[in-house]
């Protein structure tokens, strides 16, 4: 007698695809949800409150400068899969100067499954006036998706080894837009960043580091599919800093 397979049927169909789509799930959240490189020892000492700047982690990391000088905020989205803490050493930095700064928590690790993140920031802080947010790589991208959907909250946006996902903000005269970008960054093509410039508004300023990377702009070591830096990471990040209190200044005047 022949053996034969059972022949399938809709419920046997079923619990196939579901059990594949579970399967998926797990390992995309596995994934999303384990960070990319190891958080290294300049941002866990960023962490840590000193004289000038007082730094909370509560639903999101808040560094608050001991004097503030100005009404201007800075909102940050961490990149993809990079841990919100990589990138204390930027706000702790950016409050030292007078400037209230924060991070977000990305869900998943990735800012991009929620975009409004900033609104419970901007919410809990009535006593500034005007916001600019910012994000490094897909982080980028949710900043400027925010920007567009809260015209009124946001005057400018910082764009970082990223571009927008679409043209949304092209006709936006009341925004300042900042793109700052590596030379030698092996994930955000730098040709790829610099054509974004028809999808911003025509005084977008772009700022290109030479010799800087994807993964210099945060404090989490290397990162897969990256080329090798040119410079140094604290030459990557006196850049950094300096073009973004550049636009705070100016926005603060």
């Amino acid at each position: 007698m022949r053996w034969q397979l059972p022949k399938p049927t809709w419920k046997r169909s079923l619990a196939v695809i579901v059990i594949s789509l579970l399967i998926i799930v797990t390992s995309f959240v596995a994934w999303a949800g384990t960070p990319s490189g190891t958080l290294m020892a300049e941002a866990e000492q960023a962490l840590l409150s000193s004289h000038d700047v007082r730094v909370s982690r509560d639903r999101w990391l808040a560094f608050m400068p001991s004097e503030l000088t100005a009404d201007v905020g800075f909102i940050f989205y961490p990149g993809g899969r990079v841990q919100a803490e990589a990138y204390a050493p930027l706000a702790h930095e950016l409050a030292r100067a007078g400037y209230y700064a924060a991070i977000v928590y990305a869900p998943l690790n990735l800012a991009i499954f929620n975009p409004n993140l900033a609104q419970e920031v901007i919410d809990a802080n009535p006593h500034i006036t005007r916001w600019v947010v910012g994000g490094h790589s897909l982080g980028g991208t949710t900043a400027a998706l925010f920007a567009d959907l809260n015209r009124e909250q946001v005057a400018g946006v910082v764009i970082i080894a990223s571009f927008p996902a679409n043209d949304a903000l092209a006709k936006r005269d009341d925004l300042r837009v900042l793109s700052i970008y590596g030379t030698e960054d092996g994930l955000a093509n730098p040709d790829d960043v610099r054509a974004s410039a028809k999808d911003l508004p025509k005084g977008a300023r772009f700022v290109a580091i030479e010799g800087g990377n994807h993964a210099q702009f945060g404090w989490y070591g290397a990162q897969n599919g990256d080329k090798p830096a040119t410079i140094s990471r604290v030459d990557q990040f006196r850049q950094t800093v300096e073009a973004i209190l550049a636009l705070l200044d100016d926005l603060a005047q």
